[in-house]
């Protein structure tokens, strides 16, 4: 007679047999399916930095030669800005007081300063400098001719000035090896600019409350490609800031006035920034240093050709 429960355990030693066989056999597609690489994750966009800490400095007898850079601070304050103005007499104290903010809370610093002001501008660079801190953007208004050069943590430079001025008339310069973004601008040829005015400009004004409105956004980007800019601003015109040059290939066709156009520049600046003639000859290949602002160009900037003059009727 057969026994049942050996058929059983018979039947229950097969099947375990059968399962264990069947997985030997059988490709681990678990682990295959593991080791495929997987393309990393797209990473973030850079957060803005956060608004600038901006110190003004007046001049000598400030609170009546200077008073230009407290209605600039009015017009900063009013946009939003952490914004105070100060006399260039308690310079180095503020210079300390600036960089242990920063070092509490790191944000970008904007110096600007007219006269000896300016002259303190460029100190307090000093002093960051030596505690490895940048210093955003300088602007210094016919600053003082003792004023130093511009050493390397400043990331922009501009000065305005004028060169046949007694009380200014700073020609400042950037140090050996400066790779930030430099713009001189002399406005000696304008009749109508004094040394007791030139701080007071509401066009001048305007831009720089732009320049620091755009701070926090502008991309980061190398300064090696950074030329530059020096120039004797034609009598009677609007200075229009901007930070640097860059070098633009020139194309078959283009002209002097073409380039000019193409990127919104006024002719007079290229013929300086490249020591030509407006009318100058130019060669496929040949470079011409176009200025330039740090933010982004607008889309139809940038060696685009120029719309056509609508037509006559």
């Amino acid at each position: 007679m057969v026994d049942l429960r050996r058929l059983v355990a018979l039947a229950v030693v097969a099947l375990l047999a059968l399962g264990i066989g069947t997985a030997v056999a059988s490709p681990v597609k678990s682990k295959r399916a593991a080791a495929t690489p997987t393309a990393p994750p797209p990473a973030p966009p850079p957060e803005p930095l956060p608004p600038p800490k901006i110190y003004l400095f007046r001049g000598a007898m400030g609170p009546i030669f200077s008073t230009g850079m407290d209605r600039l601070e009015e017009k900063l304050t009013k946009a939003g800005f952490s914004a105070n103005v100060y006399e260039f007499t308690i310079c180095r104290w503020i210079g300390d007081r600036a960089i242990a903010s920063y070092k509490e809370s790191p944000a970008p610093i904007v110096l600007i300063g007219h006269s000896m002001g300016g002259l303190c501008s460029v100190v307090i660079s000093e002093m960051a400098a030596k505690e490895n801190i940048p210093i955003s953007l300088v602007i210094a208004i016919d600053p003082a001719h003792a004023t130093g050069d511009v050493p390397l943590n400043v990331e922009r430079f501009i000065n305005i000035f004028l060169s046949d001025s007694v009380l200014g008339g700073g020609d400042v310069v950037a140090v050996p090896g400066f790779r930030g973004h430099y713009a001189s601008y002399d406005l000696k040829e304008n009749s109508r600019v004094s040394h007791i005015n030139i701080e007071k400009s509401d066009d001048i004004h305007r831009q720089i409350v732009d320049m620091v409105t755009q701070l926090p956004r502008i991309p980061p980007q190398t300064q090696g490609d950074a030329v530059p800019l020096r120039y004797l601003v034609p009598a009677n015109t609007l200075v229009e800031l901007w930070d640097s040059g860059v070098r633009v290939p020139v194309r078959r066709g283009d002209t002097m006035e073409s380039i000019a156009a193409a990127n919104r520049v006024p002719l007079w600046t290229l013929a300086q920034s490249n020591s030509l003639a407006e009318n100058a000859p130019l060669t496929p290949g040949q470079t011409i240093i176009v200025p330039r602002h740090l933010t982004p160009p607008e889309p139809a900037a940038a060696m685009a050709t120029p719309a056509p003059p609508p037509a006559r009727r």
